[in-house]
């Protein structure tokens, strides 16, 4: 994104270019240095107040640095954070019962980020094809679809569609069949192989610019899956917990993963919390010692992320997104500009797409937000996701409106 660096105030570009020197250029992000959050706003080193409508990615859902979270997380700071799994800990213990009945499950493997839980995921598909559906040694296969994300490891990446993610990477890793999104029948055919163990599967295509499938789709592939005995492998790291109107995504049309990814959200932002649930079945085929990780289960991971999904269900923020949502697209369509091809979404997941006609478009509104206060990020070159903490008031929504429809002018009329 380029940025003219005289229009940058020098306090900013003094941290910016600390980092640069000094930090991997893996990340190209706009032009602003923030140092507090609180709710739905975020503040930069110069004083200015901003709009969130990234969200960490829709890992703050809960709004930035809620007093339950962090009092939760600040509580247990001074009690224990660290275990390892070598021992037992008695926030583990109330945690595992307190998630696996919070999504009605047997079982629950806690890791850190969201790729680890993917990871896990794959793993978990893979011995249980071994175990329990009697697939040939080495020769598991799960099916993958088109425009996917779930992570950069060096094993998600060999499955990835997108060019930037895996170029320079290789070589990928096998067992892997990629079939488009959205496609009922290409999913019957990838099928169709007895070797196939699993079908993992983004209920909504967050990174991809918030792609909502057909009605319906889920709840079909759910029960195509059944009839072959393939695992459905639900990743609802950026839609679960809340942020589409629902729970779970998943939850739209009634559809239980039989392994279900979570990430994100579970921890409010406070700190890296994933988690895998499935029942006895499939997580009982993993034995000691054949997967695990030092920080999974740490007893702070386990009290922030039973104070994260507290809040969610006290300040009932499902049927807030679904509300505020529905007010959301309604009223970008209102703005009817010209530049806005489309308006997708569910909850306060949503996403515009721009005009193609229009070269660089995203990265100039984004710019324009930014100088208007509020902060959002292209993804695939034409779309913006626009997804604010679901603690967001409707007059905040409202003042967020605003400030896109004036944002709008700088790509015309």
């Amino acid at each position: 994104m380029e940025t003219n660096r005289h229009q940058i105030p020098d306090k900013t570009i003094d941290y910016i270019d600390i980092e640069e020197q000094h930090g991997a250029h893996n990340y190209h992000p706009l032009p602003v240095v923030l140092t507090k959050g609180l709710g739905p706003f975020v503040w930069d080193v110069e004083g200015k107040r901003y709009y969130d409508f990234l969200s960490g990615y829709s890992a703050v859902n809960q709004g930035h640095c809620h007093p339950k979270i962090v009092e939760a997380l600040t509580e247990q700071a001074k009690q224990l954070t660290l275990t390892s799994r070598a021992f037992h800990s008695d926030k583990m213990a109330e945690y595992t019962q307190y998630v696996t009945r919070y999504f009605g499950y047997d079982k629950v493997l806690p890791m850190n980020t969201g790729v680890e839980a993917v990871e896990t995921a794959l793993k978990l598909a893979r011995k249980w094809g071994y175990v329990v559906k009697g697939v040939p040694d080495n020769q598991a296969k799960i099916i993958t679809v088109d425009g996917n994300f779930h992570g950069r490891t060096i094993n998600v990446i060999s499955f990835s569609t997108d060019p930037n993610a895996r170029a320079g990477f290789g070589p990928f890793m096998p067992g892997y069949l990629g079939i488009p999104y959205n496609d009922l029948n290409a999913l019957r055919d990838a099928l169709a192989d007895e070797n196939v163990v699993g079908f993992l599967v983004e209920p909504i295509q967050g990174e991809a610019g918030v792609y909502v499938p057909d009605d319906g789709y889920l709840a079909a592939a759910k029960l195509l899956c059944d009839e072959h005995r393939v695992l459905f492998i639900g990743d609802e790291i950026q839609t679960g917990l809340s942020r589409t109107g629902k729970l779970l995504a998943c939850d739209h049309e009634n559809v239980r993963p039989d392994i279900l990814i979570l990430g994100k959200a579970l921890s409010g932002g406070v700190m890296p919390i994933s988690a895998v649930l499935a029942d006895d079945e499939i997580m009982l085929t993993i034995a000691p010692g054949e997967h695990g990780s030092t920080y999974g289960g740490n007893p702070l991971a386990c009290a922030v992320a039973i104070a994260a999904l507290e809040v969610l269900k006290n300040e009932k923020l499902a049927d807030r997104a679904a509300e505020l949502g529905n007010y959301f697209r309604s009223a970008l369509n209102e703005l009817g500009h010209p530049a806005i091809c489309q308006v997708r979404g569910k909850g306060l997941l949503n996403a515009i797409v721009i005009s193609h006609s229009i070269g660089n478009a995203a990265d100039i509104l984004c710019m324009e937000l930014m100088k208007n206060g509020l902060l959002a990020k292209p993804t695939h070159g034409d779309k913006i996701r626009f997804a604010p903490p679901l603690i967001i008031s409707k007059d905040e929504l409202e003042e967020s409106i605003d400030i896109i429809r004036k944002s709008l002018i700088v790509l015309g009329e």
